[in-house]
């Protein structure tokens, strides 16, 4: 399988005359992926908690939200603008701006570049300049190395480009402290194994539209069953990690027993899935969004936890 190389223009859907003022407004946050960032802010704000023992400044918390978000959303443009061209192949992204024209290349390409480096200069002037390095690191790993040098390359793309999402949990944790602690590299590790489990799930479901487009994601070079069986490995080591926190933390007993709760959960649907899997079931009958699903749930929840539990010590 060789993916799809060429970084065309743009695809011209919509001519300026067909670009509404509202709907460009639109396009230009769709260019941010915003629900995922809300996924970004759920684990970045209870780590501001658990660095404080308590609440943490609101309008530290307001700055390092809108940092966060600007850093993501510029991110998130800047992929657009590198894989427009396998966009505008594969059916779950083929609505995207620049694949409308909507947005043309170029502004998307300067959107992304102003968000990156008012993210930056935001969080630094604002927060500490610790917290603003953590975050421009998140976005060029997530540019360069992700989307340049691993997703069309690798198998295991989701696996070391998934680190991008993960230093959140730094950025809220240096927001509060201006440093780093074991306990928030739990966290990080916690999401670094979380990452794969959560998405392989969604490229079973999308496999074809990824071997249309020639991006070499686990389910399309490897098949469901081998998939299924990474799925249970990251999960048991997911959650063995996430206990760790106790300990580290000091938390009360509400958090291991939550982090047990909800682990023997998502361990369930992962043997599920595997068990559905090897018996060959695919389609509907394989339900892999069940796990999809479940593990924004899990991850939401396990960090709710993280940002109550301070008050219960």
């Amino acid at each position: 399988m060789t993916a799809v190389e060429s970084r065309p223009a743009g695809v011209t859907g919509a001519t300026p005359a067909h670009r509404p003022f509202g709907a460009r407004v639109g396009a230009f946050v769709a260019l941010t992926k915003p629900r995922i960032i809300e996924l970004l802010l759920i684990t970045t704000v209870p780590v501001m908690f658990l660095a404080q023992r308590g609440v943490p400044d609101p309008l530290l918390v307001l700055q390092v939200v809108i940092g966060g978000y600007l850093s993501a959303g510029g991110a998130n443009a800047l992929n657009m603008y590198i894989d427009r061209d396998i966009d505008a192949v594969m059916s779950r992204t083929e609505r995207r701006p620049l694949v409308t024209g909507m947005v043309s290349p170029r502004e998307a390409l300067l959107f992304g570049i102003a968000l990156a480096v008012g993210s930056t200069l935001w969080l630094g002037l604002l927060v500490n300049w610790l917290s603003s390095a953590l975050a421009l690191a998140a976005l060029l790993f997530y540019v360069f190395v992700y989307t340049l040098g691993l997703k069309r390359r690798t198998a295991q793309n989701i696996v070391w480009g998934g680190i991008a999402g993960c230093m959140p949990v730094f950025v809220g944790w240096a927001a509060v402290e201006n440093s780093v602690s074991w306990s928030a590299l739990v966290l990080f590790l916690v999401i670094f194994f979380w990452t794969p489990p959560h998405y392989w799930p969604l490229s079973m479901k999308v496999r074809e539209d990824y071997a249309k487009a020639g991006v070499p994601m686990l389910p399309v070079v490897k098949g469901n069953l081998a998939v299924a069986r990474q799925i249970v490995a990251y999960s048991w080591v997911m959650v063995a990690v996430s206990l760790a926190l106790w300990p580290l933390a000091d938390t009360s007993l509400l958090y291991p027993v939550a982090a047990l709760v909800l682990g023997a959960a998502w361990l369930k649907e992962a043997h599920g899935l595997h068990a559905r899997a090897k018996a060959g079931l695919v389609g509907a009958k394989l339900k892999e969004m069940r796990l999809f699903h479940w593990s924004i749930t899990y991850l939401t929840l396990l960090f709710v936890v993280i940002a109550v539990d301070p008050f219960l010590r």
